[in-house]
């Protein structure tokens, strides 16, 4: 016996979520300027998401956290004292 082979019908297509690339930049004036920072390492054109408590590039995996930020007091170098003899 044959199987009986049941045509589909044509899929309506999927609506696709506007794009967001516009609301990463910000015009005043001539100048434009860039809401979101770029990822260290992908270079310019690769912004960072923004997270719960840590911004993200979701091309190479980069993470900065904003945890807890302590704020260190920078010391100086320890003086050498030069020997006189």
């Amino acid at each position: 016996m044959a199987k009986k082979v049941v045509k589909k019908g044509k899929k309506t297509p999927k609506n696709k979520p506007t794009s967001k690339k516009y609301s990463k930049y910000k015009v005043e004036g001539d100048k434009i300027i860039r809401n979101d920072k770029f990822c260290p390492r992908c270079g310019p054109g690769i912004f960072l998401m923004k997270a719960q408590g840590r911004t993200y590039c979701g091309k190479c995996h980069y993470a900065e956290f904003e945890g807890k930020k302590q704020e260190v007091p920078e010391t100086e170098a320890p003086k050498v004292e030069e020997k006189k003899e």
